[in-house]
């Protein structure tokens, strides 16, 4: 799964690495967990790429209760062309979840031991994501989105056994095209990332609790 993941970086860098015809104003994280605002890149229909926080968790648009979308912060690329939860958004909601680092945990007998990786760059990154905008019986609306995973690369297999889906840049336009509904060339996309470029270190455990959220959380320990 994914549930901690950074964004670092400054609105310049996103805007050029996105091509963002509007730089965005961030505010660095580093501790972005489930039911928080999550960084996403949107493409909607006859308009411009734009950058935009979405609720991490994605709520149907046919739930009752927007607290089902606290259990619906990834979605497994081997079944999310079926689930009743995510079909409608895979055909047309897609977006790029914006990150330049994320967490996984290595059980022991000790406890959970915190891994960051990272691109050896230390660029700013894409993960495959769904969006969806729910609205309620009162009116309120909320615009939520959730992480696509599946099976770890080789650098990550021995810290868990799912990774976040990386987008390569040049699949970016095809992901984010709403008018694209064939699922056999978006599921192509959905593939353990190349190990080369990328790196990883453990963190400190204190990252673990959602309320630490600064640049400690991914320097390597004893750094």
């Amino acid at each position: 799964m994914c549930g901690r993941f950074s964004l670092g970086q400054t609105g310049k860098a996103i805007a050029e690495t996105f091509q963002l015809s509007v730089e965005p104003d961030v505010m660095p994280r580093y501790n972005i967990a489930p039911t928080q605002p999550a960084p996403v890149v949107l493409a909607m229909a006859d308009e411009p790429r734009h950058f935009q926080l979405l609720y991490w968790g994605l709520i149907p648009s046919w739930a009752k209760d927007p607290k089902m979308g606290a259990r619906l912060i990834n979605a497994r690329a081997e079944t999310v062309a079926e689930k009743p939860s995510f079909r409608a958004a895979f055909k047309r909601r897609r977006c790029l979840v914006v990150t330049d680092g994320f967490y996984e945990w290595q059980r022991s007998d000790t406890g959970k031991q915190p891994y960051y990786f990272q691109m050896r760059s230390h660029q700013p990154f894409a993960f495959a994501g769904l969006w969806e905008h729910w609205q309620g019986a009162d009116g309120s609306e909320i615009d939520s989105c959730t992480i696509l995973t599946t099976e770890a690369n080789d650098l990550l297999s021995s810290i868990h056994d799912r990774m976040p889906v990386i987008l390569h840049p040049q699949d970016y336009d095809l992901w984010l095209d709403p008018d694209m509904q064939q699922t056999d060339r978006l599921e192509a996309l959905l593939q353990p990332y190349d190990t080369d470029p990328m790196m990883s270190y453990p963190v400190s455990p204190r990252m673990n609790s959602p309320k630490y959220d600064d640049p400690t959380c991914v320097e390597p320990i004893g750094a």
